[in-house]
């Protein structure tokens, strides 16, 4: 049989120095803490090793941070160049529209000084004044940045002046014309014929004015174009993609011309001149005493101020083929312009 040993386990050996020491602590509490605080362990000093990726960071953060300053400071420069040179842009337009509106002032001034004794002459200079005032009040009303307006204003600008320049032959030629009537009456009461050829002469001059008047009172076209379209109502460039034409144009603004309905009419042609037409309508107007056959036609109420429209020919009914096309746009008192269109 096999003999079994008891087991021993050793007791722990109690250090005597740490009872005493447990006891001293307890005898005497001021002594004991101060030993403790004595033995207790020192913090050992914390050395950072890896200071090579703090810097590294931190680094990087500066560079970041300074491309980014660099990116600011370049962008607030670039914003203020473009703010600088849009307000150097905005006070030479404001100076522009202050010298457009000076000069009409002054042309406004003028058109006030200016008079005659013949009344139709009063009546179309009444009408040129309050024709000029229309306009100063327009401008003054039209930002300085609407190029497109202020151009337009120069040119009407333009415009007056010259019709004041006309008044100004008229008047002086009408009363020169007078004068040397009264003298020549005056001086020739003997000579009844030669009186009579002044007084002739002088009334082929007054009609001549009111021809000028007339003509003035032209209604005018501008900017008359002709375009191709295709089934969806775009442009066209191919011949074979065109069904249908479009003639556009803008009405000139004018207050001598009558005020009410009118009609315009295109006359479009193909390459080798022959009309095309509306093949369920045709159209027809009288111009200078002949007959002319119409591609299309449209009513517009025109009141003296400018109007855009466009004019349709649809229903061709012929292959159209590459080459250049024409239209001529005419109203009941005068040919208005054309315009062609070349067609691949």
């Amino acid at each position: 049989m096999i003999e079994r040993r008891p087991r021993r386990f050793s007791q722990p050996a109690v250090t005597e120095p740490v009872v005493e020491e447990v006891e001293e602590t307890v005898a005497a509490p001021k002594r004991g803490r101060k030993k403790v605080k004595e033995d207790a362990p020192v913090e050992p000093e914390v050395e950072i090793v890896d200071n090579g990726g703090n810097n590294g960071d931190n680094g990087g953060l500066k560079k970041t941070m300074t491309a980014l300053i660099v990116v600011v400071v370049a962008l607030v420069g670039v914003l203020a160049y473009i703010w600088i040179s849009k307000q150097q842009l905005v006070n030479e337009l404001d100076a522009e529209k202050n010298e457009l509106t000076a000069q009409m002032i002054e042309l406004q001034g003028d058109y006030q000084e200016l008079s005659s004794n013949y009344a139709s002459i009063n009546a179309q200079l009444d009408s040129s004044r309050e024709e000029v005032n229309q306009l100063i009040a327009r401008i003054q009303k039209t930002q300085a940045t609407n190029r497109a307006a202020i151009r337009k204003y120069e040119k009407e600008l333009g415009t007056l002046r010259n019709i004041m320049k006309d008044y100004i032959k008229q008047i002086d030629s009408l009363n020169t014309a007078n004068k040397q009537l009264k003298a020549d009456v005056a001086s020739a009461r003997k000579d009844l014929s030669e009186s009579r050829k002044k007084n002739d002469e002088l009334t082929q001059t007054v009609g001549d004015l009111s021809q000028k008047v007339a003509a003035g009172s032209i209604i005018k076209a501008r900017g008359i174009a002709l375009q191709g379209l295709g089934k969806d109502g775009k442009v066209a460039k191919y011949a074979r993609n065109v069904y249908s034409f479009l003639t556009s144009l803008s009405l000139i603004e004018n207050d001598l011309a009558a005020k009410g309905p009118m009609m315009v009419y295109v006359v479009v042609k193909d390459v080798d001149g022959n009309l095309l037409v509306n093949a369920d309508q045709a159209v027809s107007f009288t111009f200078e005493g002949a007959e002319i056959a119409a591609s299309a036609a449209r009513e517009v109420d025109y009141e003296g101020a400018e109007i855009d429209l466009g004019i349709y020919l649809n229903n061709i009914g012929k292959k159209l083929v590459k080459g250049v096309y024409s239209v001529e746009v005419y109203s009941e008192q005068s040919k208005l312009g054309a315009a062609e269109l070349m067609l691949r």
